[in-house]
């Protein structure tokens, strides 16, 4: 009896070892979908067969209340390992000192050499690198071969003349327009862009703090798609559009030119034959510039974790140009290394656009001022309301302008002073 006791100790002692040797690391995504977590836990799977002892909890929050939720997490001690980190959220979690910087694991990496530099940039907005991101959601132009042969218009437009003329153009035709305009919900990206590749610069303020808004080259910019629309060359019910309307408004033929990010290609490439349209960059404007918005996310690692070496061990797993490959492809973004342009799913007419835009020194990418506190009202409801009274007539570009201005150089001051 006293050996099987022992033994049965000596079990319990190894099981106690065993248990305590694993590690649970908590990943948290706020940008979710059936799809995209199916591919997710995919690639985690891979990591946890090649990393014995390690299990990746996978905690799916739904996007509408992704930030509320994080925060409250954070907040109650439940901090998650690794982090999907939106780039609007970086200077938040970065500024209040809460993620690890990943320098010196970049560093030692065995794919850190092939980041493009743009990665880079993105990953240290807030000084260090305190996230990898795994992608970009870069503007660029779709157009419609169909309807540019149709209408005359010998090629794509490269210029903001030439796209202005090439709408008009194809606006003749009967029941077509030139541009999906986004006139409604997540419009402001088209306005901060035409204002910026008018202006010659996507400064958002001065050295003194003012808004660069109401510069005349932004006016411009801005009366640049009211013309659009008040000429005809948009539908007229793109006042109101958003994403979901005006992608249905390209694949269906109702309009010849989207802007857009990547993601819209997975809906288009499902309902469009690949010959019948293709991905340019922005149009260039006076400064022979194009500033096109880029958003991007990517992988984070909390400072308070207790196992940062296997934290950033899955990070790099997800990061490596073969599962970062197999990523974009499935979420629609732009990969992150060297040489992806190179793979056959991104050496088509279809992804070019993009990948010009990160390589041409014309192509200036813009990231809007989300470190200000009342961004996300400017964007959400101020931009759209005043920007539809614009479109209907009621206000000028100049009118726009001001106000615009005006509130981001009140809350520019604000953000400074809180510095």
């Amino acid at each position: 009896m006293r050996h099987l006791f022992k033994s049965i100790g000596l079990a319990a002692t190894l099981m106690a070892s065993s248990a305590y040797a694993d590690t649970t690391l908590k990943l948290v995504e706020v940008i979710t979908s059936p799809s995209r977590t199916e591919t997710l836990q995919a690639l985690v799977n891979d990591y946890e067969a090649a990393n014995d002892g390690v299990t990746v909890e996978i905690i799916s929050l739904p996007w509408g209340q992704a930030f509320e939720k994080l925060a409250t997490m954070v907040a109650g001690g439940d901090v998650p390992d690794v982090v999907e980190m939106p780039d609007s959220w970086l200077a938040l979690y970065a500024g209040s000192d809460q993620l690890a910087s990943l320098e010196e694991h970049i560093a030692g990496w065995d794919h850190g050499d092939t980041l493009t530099q743009k990665t880079l940039d993105m990953a240290r907005q807030s000084g260090d690198a305190y996230m990898i991101p795994y992608g970009f959601y870069l503007r660029a132009m779709f157009y419609n071969k169909k309807l540019l042969a149709e209408a005359g218009v010998e090629g794509p437009p490269a210029t903001m003349a030439e796209f202005m003329e090439a709408s008009k153009m194809v606006s003749a035709l009967p029941g077509k327009s030139g541009y999906c305009l986004r006139g409604g919900p997540g419009g402001t990206n088209g306005w901060i862009m035409m204002a910026a590749v008018m202006n010659g610069t996507n400064e958002f303020f001065t050295e003194d703090g003012k808004s660069r808004l109401n510069e005349p080259g932004s006016v411009e910019g801005i009366q640049f798609l009211l013309d659009m629309y008040q000429n005809g060359y948009a539908p007229r019910d793109s006042v109101n559009w958003g994403f979901n309307e005006i992608v249905a408004g390209f694949y269906s033929g109702t309009c010849a030119f989207l802007d857009q990010d990547p993601d819209a290609l997975i809906a288009i490439s499902e309902r469009m034959p690949a010959e019948d349209f293709a991905v340019i960059p922005m149009p260039t404007g006076p400064s022979g510039k194009a500033f096109p918005t880029i958003g991007f996310a990517g992988w984070s690692v909390f400072k308070s974790t207790e196992h940062e070496n296997d934290a950033w061990n899955l990070v790099a797993a997800l990061s490596t140009p073969d599962a970062n490959a197999t990523w974009s492809k499935h979420v629609g973004v732009i990969p992150i290394h060297e040489g992806a342009d190179q793979d056959p799913h991104f050496q088509t007419e279809q992804f070019k656009g993009w990948f010009d835009e990160l390589n041409g020194a014309q192509y200036e990418p813009t990231i809007m001022p989300t470190y200000l506190e009342q961004w996300g009202y400017f964007g959400s409801t101020m931009v759209i309301e005043t920007a539809q009274e614009a479109l209907l007539g009621q206000r000028s570009a100049q009118d726009l302008a001001d106000e615009w201005a005006g509130f981001l150089t009140k809350e520019h001051a604000k953000w400074k002073a809180a510095q």
